[in-house]
């Protein structure tokens, strides 16, 4: 029995939402991580290269030599990929962690004028209402956090949400390169950027942080990175970066549950707001919002 085109499609598509899904949840790990007491004092920049060593290794048996080939595409991904950590790192120094998080989903508006313009995705009512809510919210929480905010620090987290939606955008279009692969090479590309920051200050650690790290690198980025990259195979890259908006508004859940951090007021108000742009995108604008694949 052969199954319709449309229904095969409308699977394809929900599978797709649900892997990215999982890996909003395995990004929000990330507090738990860093706020973990045997990995609280490393700074950023080793946290962030280690991590991205052991992202990167592990995956290295799983590469398929077939899978390996060059194509110029790659290039701007691995160069958004590598802008987006180093921005990232960077205005989390000059700024607030929440302002420096959050603006850093700036990457979701981002998503839809480069899909638009890169991948010739259609703006749909659903996403632009919740893309609308979703910048709400993040301007509620970045305007309302505490802490000493820099013009600096915000610009260059504003700058890693650019970054990170062009590595959306490049995943959507690259969706027909092997997962691992690509996700390899993001993740050895933030490595290499960051190494003559290690070779300056060589890290001093026990095993258990070693053990914690390596974690760090295979649950919260090199797991969560290959789902996404499968999830873009249906899904676009609007949509998708709307989803990954559950990443910054559980990852003060998890932190709280753990009872080390409490979050603002703010954050909460602001949460609520992208989750209720969310709820809306997936109820009152459900129906028939699945595209046209494109080649």
């Amino acid at each position: 029995m052969t199954v319709p085109h449309d229904e095969s499609r409308s699977v394809s598509v929900t599978r797709g939402r649900w892997l990215l899904v999982a890996a909003a949840l395995l990004w929000s790990t990330t507090g738990l991580f860093v706020k973990a007491a045997a990995l609280r004092e490393i700074p950023g920049p080793t946290l962030a290269c280690l991590r991205a060593l052991f992202a990167a290794a592990c995956l290295v048996p799983f590469v398929r030599i077939a899978s390996i080939r060059f194509r110029p595409s790659l290039v701007p991904m691995a160069g958004a990929f590598a802008a987006m950590n180093v921005l990232f790192l960077t205005a989390m120094t000059l700024t607030t962690a929440a302002a420096a998080v959050f603006l850093q989903y700036t990457a979701t508006p981002w998503s839809f004028v480069l899909g638009l313009a890169v991948l010739g995705e259609t703006w749909r009512r659903g996403n632009l209402a919740a893309v609308v809510l979703a910048v709400s919210g993040i301007a509620v929480i970045v305007a309302g956090s505490s802490g000493q905010q820099t013009a600096t620090g915000n610009l260059l987290a504003i700058a890693s949400g650019l970054a990170f939606a062009a590595v959306i955008v490049s995943l959507r279009h690259l969706r027909d390169e092997s997962p691992i692969f690509l996700v390899l090479v993001n993740q050895s590309a933030s490595c290499l950027v960051l190494l003559p920051w290690l070779a300056w200050h060589p890290p001093s650690l026990s095993l258990e942080q070693w053990l914690l790290l390596a974690a760090f690198g295979i649950v919260q980025m090199s797991i969560p990175y290959l789902l996404f990259a499968r999830g873009l195979n249906s899904v676009s890259a609007q949509e998708a970066s709307l989803i990954a908006l559950l990443e910054p508004v559980l990852t003060p859940v998890w932190v709280m549950m753990a009872g080390w951090e409490t979050a603002e007021t703010v954050t909460w108000i602001g949460g609520g707001l992208i989750v209720g742009g969310l709820l809306l995108r997936y109820t009152a604008w459900a129906g028939n919002d699945i595209e046209t694949p494109r080649p």
